[in-house]
């Protein structure tokens, strides 16, 4: 195996192993050990299973920015959240098992919970940003809150969507943007009245 493919390969043996034994018994050494990578080549990459976890994300994140989402600008601001937050689900697919396990067993491991959320957090700002949307100050900071909570809600569908085309997931995404986009219009329109 080639230096550069190392990464995702681990990537993808962690979360396969995730989805056999769980994540939370689960060792940097069994993920070595299933990956046949050497471990200290191993923690140079991926000093951590969240480390891993941010390494999944940021390949989802990437995939994102690569799908050429700042094309769409012209879109309506719904359709361009839709279309970012799909691309990203659809990146995450190969290791929906795993993360199903990490999901599991993360309801045991508050602390190991919130460093996630942590993670999400910079994910969401990565999504806005390619969305076309500004993340500075307090309306950004309210924007990625936003948007985090969309996405959660779509995620836990997704992990369970059996559907070929996702369409369970489709249509929560649907329907939790369209609720954030009806809020953000009547929030506009009361800034415009405030100021009238």
């Amino acid at each position: 195996m080639k230096k550069a493919e190392i990464p995702a390969h681990v990537l993808k043996v962690s979360m396969e192993q995730a989805a056999r034994r769980g994540w939370a018994d689960l060792s940097l050494l069994d993920i070595a050990d299933a990956s046949g990578v050497d471990l200290a080549d191993m923690h140079a990459l991926f000093p951590t299973k969240s480390a891993i976890l941010r390494g999944i994300s940021a390949r989802a994140d990437q995939a994102v920015l690569a799908d050429g989402a700042t094309d769409r600008l012209g879109e309506p601001a719904k359709d361009r959240l839709f279309d970012v937050l799909m691309t990203r689900f659809e990146a995450l697919h190969p290791y929906r098992d795993g993360l199903a396990a990490v999901v599991r067993d993360s309801l045991r491991d508050p602390l190991a919970a919130g460093w996630n959320l942590m993670s999400l957090g910079a994910s969401m700002q990565t999504m806005l940003e390619a969305a076309g949307f500004s993340t500075t100050g307090l309306r950004g900071a309210i924007r990625i809150k936003a948007l985090g909570a969309v996405y959660l809600k779509a995620f836990r569908v997704w992990l369970n969507d059996d559907s070929e085309d996702l369409t369970k997931t489709m249509a929560v995404l649907d329907k939790s943007l369209s609720r954030l986009d009806s809020l953000a219009g009547r929030c506009r329109r009361d800034r415009e009245t405030a100021k009238a």
